[in-house]
């Protein structure tokens, strides 16, 4: 004699991102058994009576229509002994998916890379996130496209890009400074941190375009910038994008539009050489530590271009910065520069 099955069906037409249950467990009515994405947003699916997984009749991924069947449940009365009982929903249950996304969140901080933390410790400066968290107020900064990765996917493994170019290279995002003194409005600031242990913090492709989004909402929300400029320049190695010579590139000049607009303030520690050097020239104050060296050519173009070969200390130091009059602060180190 065949069962009797009650279908689960999909409530709206999208994909199946999610099946949460098993053939043979226990649900309860309301209980959440998938979850699908319509229009990237995600619906949970509840089932519509107490029952046993009969069986699943659709596939993760799949595409669905509205009224499809999902699975199929062998209804029970509450009186049944197949009925759960006493098994509360657990609030703080995390979704697989969820997880996922923590852990690729994760990677980018300083506690998952200790070999580059333990390469800014042996250059006597501090790791980008360690300069954002001082700059910033506690718990006020919100980070914008940490998940971004290099545009190498032609010739990199996404698990070697995941692990090698963290937010590509430049943590961005808005947050509080002296908070205490300010309202909250008058508080914020867009910090632009390039971050040397991710390609020697150069300008990637992705990065420039995460660059543009939030320099566009510095113009639109009249956001002060602070940036902290140490990198080298233009990246040659990115192969994920059409173009020849990155005439499509708008960060500079978006970084220009905000001169007279909003405070740009720069801060420099180590090698700041080409297209970095470029957004740095354009802040109204440069803070400089002592160890920086600023060029808008650095060794290898100077090289390359037949003019000798130079160590990077060699090129724009500071003491040759500070008296032409390039730097406006000098300072010992990035928290003094921090603080100033």
């Amino acid at each position: 004699m065949q069962k009797r099955t009650v279908p689960i069906t999909a409530p709206h037409q999208g994909i199946l991102v999610s099946i949460d249950v098993q053939v043979g467990d226990t649900v309860q009515r309301g209980q959440h058994v998938a979850v699908m994405e319509t229009m990237k947003m995600e619906f949970i699916v509840e089932a519509s009576c107490d029952g046993v997984v009969h069986e699943i009749v659709a596939s993760v991924e799949e595409a669905v229509s509205t009224g499809q069947p999902l699975l199929l449940i062998e209804p029970v009365d509450a009186t049944s002994e197949r009925v759960e009982q006493g098994q509360p929903l657990d609030l703080e249950a995390i979704r697989p998916d969820l997880q996922e996304v923590r852990e690729r969140h994760a990677i980018g901080l300083d506690e998952l890379r200790p070999e580059a933390v333990e390469r800014r410790r042996r250059s006597g400066q501090r790791t980008v996130r360690e300069n954002i968290a001082d700059l910033c107020d506690a718990e006020s900064f919100i980070e914008y496209g940490a998940l971004t990765l290099a545009g190498q996917r032609r010739r990199r493994p996404l698990e070697e890009l995941i692990a090698l170019s963290p937010a590509d290279g430049l943590v961005a995002g808005i947050g509080k400074v002296n908070g205490a003194m300010f309202p909250d409005e008058q508080a914020r600031c867009m910090v632009l941190a390039y971050d040397y242990t991710v390609f020697a913090g150069t300008q990637g492709v992705m990065n420039h375009k995460k660059t543009d989004r939030l320099l566009r909402l510095a113009h639109q929300w009249k956001l002060p910038v602070v940036l902290f400029a140490e990198g080298g320049g233009g990246r040659p190695g990115d192969t994920d994008w059409p173009g020849v010579a990155g005439l499509d590139n708008t960060t500079f000049l978006n970084f220009a539009r905000l001169s007279g607009l909003v405070p740009l303030v720069g801060i420099v520690s180590g090698r700041c050489f080409a297209g970095n050097a470029a957004l740095l020239g354009c802040c109204d104050v440069i803070i400089a530590a002592q160890d920086a060296t600023i060029g808008m050519g650095g060794p290898a173009m100077i090289e390359g271009g037949g003019l000798g070969v130079f160590a990077p200390e060699e090129v724009g130091p500071v003491s040759m910065q500070a008296p032409n009059g390039v730097i406006d602060v000098l300072v010992a180190d990035e928290a003094e520069a921090v603080r100033a």
